[in-house]
């Protein structure tokens, strides 16, 4: 438990259960693996399960992966140290929708799309990456560009998923998420093929959509590749400012006291 500024005035299980979300040691390395690996399997999960009616085996599972989703976000919840904060922030949001629509899935059947919203989890999950020593210089030489991939690939999974949920069963040429995907990506890179056009309203306002904020989320991936960042996150304690240069010694906002690490770089 090497925090020591995190973790002050914290005892018992929240002091535990920081530990394993942000200390350092094996056993957290191991439990952050272990919910990298949990956030992949789902993910796979979420886009590639059909997303009619599930037998007792998918339900099942919804429930195991709506209880894990439950609990990660209890404890991270129970862990902030501002909890206002952590209820503003949309990524929290979106797994509270996934558990939603995985222990009601009757109340909300119309909405069981939403589900992919779990694919946001891969957001956070590079921040766990991050953390961890075996693999820090690479990140944080590219933390950046993988920060806009990560972006872009949400995007792209979840405007094929409101795709599918507005378009299957009224649009002749969408008839899996396969087909939205595929409508998506075309769409997205400006191939337009034409053999899926958007249906109703709705559906061209959908496609303005991943053509606007999809190009720009592209334009933006190119610029981080093109242009190297020489800013690097780390919070500061005293005013909470994120963005520092790599070989910042004060924080530019309050004069605090830095220590960044910045093994690997010159």
């Amino acid at each position: 438990m090497n925090d020591a500024h995190g973790e002050r005035g914290r005892r018992g299980l929240n002091r535990f259960l920081f530990w394993l979300y942000e200390g350092h040691g094996g056993a957290p390395f191991a439990f952050r693996w272990a919910l990298l690996i949990f956030d992949l399997l789902t993910i796979s999960y979420f886009l590639w399960a059909p997303f009619e009616e599930h037998g007792k085996t998918h339900s099942a599972i919804d429930f195991v992966i709506g209880a894990v989703i439950a609990a990660d976000l209890l404890a991270r919840f129970y862990i902030a140290r501002h909890k206002g904060r952590f209820v503003l922030n949309w990524l929290n949001w979106a797994d509270l929708v996934v558990v939603v629509t995985m222990f009601a899935p009757l109340l909300v059947s119309n909405f069981a799309f939403l589900r992919i919203l779990r694919a946001v989890r891969a957001v956070r999950a590079f921040t766990f990456i991050r953390r961890m020593k075996v693999v820090t210089p690479f990140f944080q030489r590219h933390s950046r560009i993988i920060d806009k991939v990560t972006n872009l690939v949400v995007f792209v999974f979840v405007m094929a998923a409101l795709v599918y949920a507005t378009q299957v069963g009224v649009n002749p040429g969408v008839h899996s998420y396969i087909d939205a995907l595929y409508f998506t990506m075309t769409t997205l890179t400006t191939t337009g093929y034409g053999d899926i056009l958007m249906q109703g309203k709705a559906g061209k306002m959908f496609a303005i959509i991943i053509m606007g904020l999809g190009l720009t989320l592209f334009l933006q991936l190119l610029r981080a590749i093109v242009e190297p960042d020489q800013k690097v996150d780390h919070e500061c304690p005293d005013c909470g400012l994120i963005r520092h240069d790599r070989d910042a010694v004060h924080c530019k906002h309050c004069g605090r006291v830095l220590h960044i690490e910045t093994a690997g770089f010159i």
